[in-house]
């Protein structure tokens, strides 16, 4: 049970550190208590009607597949009823693919001649949805068979969290701040973890990666390009992903910068109110600020998207939808035409740290379960083909 006695405290540094103690508690029977016995999130397993949806077949091939026997049987059959694991339908994607005549119908990655494609989740506002956006877009690649990787550029750890890693409770092994310190940096793969969604790794952050902020300011007399840092950590590792997904920390500093700049294309979540549209308007002139600095040196950025992204979204409420239109009036196709919807099933999943793809339909109420991932679905595949675009198809 939580403590629910009084604080008392004697001076005001003992009742924060109070405080935090008994948050620090509650945290980690929560996080325990939903990972037991070994803290591991592991993903529930797809029905055979969403598993033909998402290799985009029907039903009836996938039964004559099996049939045929070129495609191996799941494990899990329950009442004559096929359910696939995301390692399962991972397989089944490489297989198919190896007899397909169409290259790249079943793993759309990078081909030949394909640059990485990474993608840069930013807004200095909280409550952008930023975080949520980053995780469903980097399950929906990962479920469409892309290579991704996520990297968490906030000290706070949200993305690290939806990946099943929780710095409440400490993790061992490297960080994306080790890839990036100035004393010794290990190499980015030493930094990589495997998580439990198949396609996805993770570069996991941690609240010392807000050193990255201390340490630049210090080096920045000395002439070391910071910026160049974090696109040099992953062209280490460029061959083994085809999309990179980066979530930045609710700031414009230097680890949002140094995202910047690794980035091929950048998208801005942001909720339709004027608050937050006041707020990106400001956002958007310190980046640009902030990139003619970076562009003096003579380095020269072309992202292959800069792009508005409309998050928590709410169609029946006329104020937020005239925002969405001047949006839309000011920026056209910039602003990406698909929009993630306000909804209970994305904010109950999100309180559990899981993407909409993480919860079974049947846990949920089915329309709203159905809007939602139709929602993050029509984000997810407006990203894709933005991707496909970027590398000429």
């Amino acid at each position: 049970m939580f403590q629910t006695a009084p604080i008392e405290a004697a001076s005001q540094s003992e009742l924060t550190s109070q405080m935090a103690a008994r948050l620090h508690t509650a945290l980690t029977t929560h996080l325990q208590q939903a990972y037991a016995p070994d803290q591991r999130k592991n993903l529930r397993l797809f029905s055979a009607t969403e598993t033909a949806e998402l290799l985009g077949v029907t039903g009836q091939f996938l039964r004559k597949c099996h049939s045929e026997g070129s495609l191996p049987e799941p494990e899990v059959i329950k009442n004559g009823r096929r359910f696939y694991t995301g390692e399962e339908i991972l397989q089944a994607r490489h297989l198919l693919e190896a007899s397909s005549r169409t290259p790249g119908k079943y793993l759309p990655g990078r081909r030949e001649g394909d640059k990485l494609q990474v993608i840069q989740l930013m807004n200095f506002k909280g409550g952008s949805a930023k975080s949520t956006s980053a995780i469903h877009l980097c399950h929906y690649l990962a479920l469409s068979g892309y290579r991704v990787l996520a990297i968490d550029l906030d000290p706070q750890g949200s993305l690290t969290g939806f990946c099943g890693i929780q710095t409440e409770l400490e993790f061992e092994g490297a960080s994306i701040y080790d890839a990036l310190r100035y004393e010794d940096p290990v190499p980015l793969s030493e930094a990589i973890v495997e998580t439990y969604f198949p396609g996805l790794h993770l570069a996991p952050a941690r609240l010392v990666l807000s050193e990255f902020e201390t340490e630049t300011a210090v080096n920045a007399g000395r002439g070391v390009a910071f910026f160049e840092k974090l696109s040099q950590a992953i062209g280490s590792v460029e061959s083994d992903y085809d999309v990179v997904v980066i979530d930045s920390p609710p700031a414009l500093g230097f680890l949002t910068l140094t995202g910047l700049y690794a980035a091929t294309s950048v998208i801005v979540p942001m909720t339709p109110s004027m608050l937050d549209l006041a707020s990106t308007q400001q956002f958007v002139e310190m980046t640009s600020a902030y990139l003619g600095v970076i562009e003096d040196t003579g380095v020269k950025l072309d992202h292959d998207f800069f792009s508005f992204l409309i998050t928590r979204d709410d169609p029946s409420d006329i104020p937020s939808q005239q925002i969405v239109s001047l949006m839309r009036a000011l920026f056209q196709d910039r602003v990406v035409a698909a929009t993630s919807l306000r909804s209970t099933a994305i904010g109950d999943a999100s309180m559990l740290k899981m993407s909409i793809y993480e919860v079974s339909r049947s846990e949920m109420t089915r329309s709203t379960y159905d809007r939602a991932k139709t929602s993050m679905d029509a984000v997810g595949a407006e990203v894709a083909t933005m991707v496909q675009q970027a590398w000429g198809r």
